[in-house]
This record gives C-alpha cells, sequence and structure tokens, in this order.
C-alpha cells in the first residue's frame, strides 16, 4: 500500500515534470526524491515514469494510478480545509454570557480576542442575571457564563477566573475624594447607593458593612453596577462598586474611584453544564476572560 508521501512525491514529480522540480515543490532534496520514487516502482512492480526530453512523463501502464493518486491527493486536500475550516470556526455558532459586572468590560475584551482566533466563529451573547444561570446552561442556551457568585449545583462546573476586590466611588469634587482611602466608617455617613442585599450581586456589595458591623441604609437601589455609577456621577451619593465593572476606557468622568481602607472581595467564576464536554470555543474564551481580568488587576492602583 502506497503512503501518503509516497502519493505526494507521485504528484510532485507529474507536476513539476523534474525530481529537482518535485524538491523545490516538497522543499526536500532532489536525492530524497529519487530514493522514494525507485522504492515505490520496485514495491509497485512496474515503471511509473518515462523521461523524454529530459522531462519525467507518466508512463502508459501507470495512468489509471496517476487518476487515483490526483483523487486521493483531492481528498486529503479537501481534509485538510474542513481542520482549518473548523479551526477558524467556519459554521458553528457558540452562545455565551455574562453578568453585568463582567459584561461591562472583561466579556466584551475576551470575545474581541475570540474571534481574532476564530474568525469565522458566529456568536450569540447575552447579559443575565446570577440566578438566570442555571436554566440558561442546564437548558443549553449556552455553553459559558461568567459570574461573580460560585453556585452550588450538582449539575454546573465552576471554575475560577479572577479574585479581587471592591472600590469606593464618589462624586467628582465630593470630600471623601480628596482621600487616598476611604474607610467603610467614612461611607455610611453619606448617602449610599447600592444593590438589594437580597440579590446575590447585592450581597456582594452589602458583605463588607456586615463584616464591620455597620448599619447599611441605602438611599437608592439599583440594579446594575453600571446604573449606581452614573447615579453617583450625579451626585446621588457614594457606592461600593467591584473592579471589573470599573475597568475598561469607557469610565464615567463624573466619579472618583478609591481603594477602600477594609479588606474586601469580589470573585469571578466561568459557569459550565457539568454533563456537556466543552468545545474549543469555550476553552479559548475561559483563557481569555482570565486574561483581560488579570490585566485588571494589573492596573490596581499599589494602595
Amino acid at each position: 500500500m502506497l503512503t501518503l508521501r509516497q502519493i505526494e512525491v507521485i504528484r510532485a514529480i507529474t507536476v513539476a515534470g523534474t525530481v529537482k522540480g518535485a524538491a523545490e515543490l516538497l522543499g526536500v532534496s532532489a536525492p530524497g526524491i529519487s530514493r522514494i520514487m525507485k522504492h515505490t516502482e520496485s514495491q509497485l512492480g512496474l515503471r511509473l515514469f518515462s523521461r523524454t526530453h529530459g522531462r519525467y512523463v507518466p508512463t502508459d501502464e501507470a495512468r489509471d494510478i496517476f487518476a487515483q493518486v490526483s483523487a486521493v491527493f483531492h481528498s486529503v486536500e479537501n481534509l485538510q480545509y474542513s481542520i482549518e475550516s473548523l479551526k477558524a470556526g467556519a459554521g458553528r455558532v457558540a452562545a455565551f454570557a455574562a453578568v453585568p459586572s463582567i459584561a461591562h468590560h472583561a466579556f466584551p475584551a475576551a470575545v474581541g480576542r475570540l474571534r481574532r482566533r476564530f474568525p469565522d466563529l458566529r456568536l450569540s451573547l447575552n447579559t443575565i442575571k446570577i440566578e438566570e444561570a442555571i436554566d440558561y446552561l442546564l437548558l443549553r442556551r449556552g455553553e459559558v457564563a461568567a459570574l461573580s457568585y460560585k453556585l452550588d449545583h450538582p449539575g454546573l462546573l465552576m471554575q475560577p477566573l479572577y479574585s479581587g476586590r471592591l472600590m469606593a466611588i464618589v462624586p467628582k469634587g465630593h470630600r471623601l475624594a480628596e482621600q487616598r482611602v476611604v474607610s467603610l466608617q467614612s461611607m455610611v455617613s453619606e448617602p449610599l447607593l447600592g444593590v438589594d442585599p437580597e440579590d446575590p450581586y447585592g450581597r456582594i456589595l452589602y458583605e463588607p458593612f456586615r463584616q464591620n458591623g455597620l448599619d447599611v441604609e441605602y438611599t437608592v437601589m439599583a440594579r446594575t453596577g453600571q446604573m449606581i455609577a452614573t447615579l453617583v456621577a450625579q451626585g446621588l451619593g457614594v457606592a461600593l462598586l467591584d473592579e471589573l465593572s470599573l475597568a475598561g476606557p469607557s469610565r464615567h468622568p463624573g466619579i472618583e474611584i478609591r481603594p477602600v481602607a477594609e479588606p474586601t472581595a469580589y470573585r469571578a467564576y466561568a459557569a459550565l453544564n457539568a454533563d456537556e464536554p466543552r468545545s474549543i470555543f469555550a476553552d479559548a474564551l475561559i483563557e481569555f476572560l482570565r486574561l483581560e481580568m488579570s490585566l485588571v488587576a494589573s492596573r490596581r492602583d499599589p494602595t
């Protein structure tokens, strides 16, 4: 049986007409081509080429072989084309989602990297609440959900993406903006904005106050960090927000961001259906989410 290498050499000699030309096509030495050709003819027990006016032309007895060699080579080329198309994402649709804090900057930036790696991949993207992630994944509406809360569910696989902190945001020109570091105690003496503590994301923002024994009464509650930042910019109060919500080039010009004196925590996770195999696109998205989030961490105030 002929090997693919032998088929490749036969075709190269047919196309080039000379051993030297075949060697140049394949990027190897001419003596190597000659050895493979002699071995192939010996193996088959017939002469494949005759030399006419310094060129190699297929013999009459070998013409059927050359027709099949050509068909095999085209099949290999088609296979390679299919592999390259798959690597580019052609004909595939991938569905991913993120909660609002991650969807603001890290998620779009990671998706941008994903598209550059798989330029032909079609994408279906969504912004979801944390509590919507279970149905989103288990009903196979999407493959990855980037979350700010670790869900405890037997049908989900949770992969850590990021560990960061919360930041204080105050209106530009506010007295707390004069401080390099803002304490939680100083924040509760101001009108405080936040997310309902019964909400999973709201619990993350409320937890530092609870841990430090501070009573919190929000003067305004909103659903997302971006709405809170806009309200703070309007001078309605101060707030805690996570680093990812505040990342990126589109920071609100009407707010000042300061580190918090007390320890705070914000974590991000990739949630997946535990019973479904992951695609190469999901693995790449997770890789890029980690990268984008690590860039946020690298730009932290050294305080």
